[in-house]
């Protein structure tokens, strides 16, 4: 493999094809590019937009694809497709494959491989675009272990609704990802020899997609967890504090109506009225106990 290279872009020469990477490059250049390979116009404009979503175009000349690798850390909170994720858009044919991309993927560098079909190299390049898918899964998965033993362990301290918000989405943003990246697959057209190479593929995007499905749904539980979890904590301040009012409402009523500063009270002239008064309150309160142990409430 030969390589050479440009302003925005590197040639590499195979044996039998040419590869053509260029990276991040300016209208003018992607025109001229266009303008030498006869490529279509609107679809060098959907190279350039940084938000595309994954699709397949197929011409007579050539199929255009676009696809998103994975290229944010899941600690940096991103919530979005353009933060999350990355494009390259291919146009391939027999004799030449040519990536645009706006960033740098360092296993467009790393190719050790003679490639005979520019089919090869990408579906050598697109099995590397799922590579990046699973670092972030381990990760996810990681926070989900975290979060689970923080919530039933009782380290509330831990658990954030923040964390759990963007475990959730990020979860749910890559799955949607993950699903345009395999109905582009199932659309690609690619030689005999290379079934079973685009088949591993689809196996390996079915694999991702059934386990950050595992994901989201154990993020949603934890959610619903925990705010069961919170639900619980609130009605057991609310249980604990009804079983004081319970106790003293009643003790309070008496002290209330010995506490009022009448002239004529008889009770106030009894030897004995502070006692039995007394009396009377242990009376109510150990009748409310009972009820309560009786209820199961204490």
């Amino acid at each position: 493999m030969e390589a050479r290279t440009e302003d925005h872009l590197r040639i590499h020469t195979f044996e039998n094809f040419i590869w053509t990477d260029i990276c991040n490059p300016d209208r003018q250049s992607l025109d001229r590019i266009a303008t030498q390979y006869n490529l279509d116009i609107h679809q060098i404009t959907d190279s350039l937009e940084r938000g595309h979503l994954p699709k397949i175009e197929r011409l007579a000349e050539y199929q255009f694809i676009i696809l998103r690798a994975f290229t944010s850390n899941i600690q940096e909170g991103a919530t979005t497709i353009n933060d999350l994720s990355n494009k390259i858009a291919f146009f391939i044919n027999e004799v030449k494959l040519i990536s645009v991309h706006q960033r740098d993927f360092p296993f467009l560098d790393q190719l050790k491989n003679d490639f005979t079909h520019p089919e090869d190299l990408l579906l050598h390049i697109i099995n590397k675009m799922l590579d990046t898918y699973e670092p972030p899964l381990a990760e996810l998965d990681r926070q989900i272990e975290e979060l689970e033993k923080s919530v039933f362990l009782r380290k509330y301290a831990k658990v954030s609704l923040e964390d759990l918000y963007y475990l959730k989405t990020q979860t749910r943003i890559t799955k949607k990802l993950l699903q345009l990246f395999q109905q582009v697959t199932i659309q690609l057209y690619v030689r005999d020899v290379n079934r079973s190479s685009l088949q591993d593929i689809q196996d390996r995007l079915v694999r991702h997609m059934l386990k950050y499905d595992e994901v989201l749904e154990n993020a949603q539980n934890l959610l619903h967890t925990y705010h069961s979890v919170n639900a619980q904590k609130s009605n057991d301040v609310m249980k604990l504090l009804t079983v004081f009012s319970a106790f003293f409402l009643p003790l309070t009523f008496i002290a209330g109506i010995y506490g009022m500063n009448f002239e004529h009270m008889p009770e106030l002239e009894w030897p004995n009225g502070y006692f039995i008064t007394l009396g009377v309150m242990m009376v109510i309160a150990l009748i409310i106990f009972i009820w309560f142990k009786r209820k199961r409430i204490l």
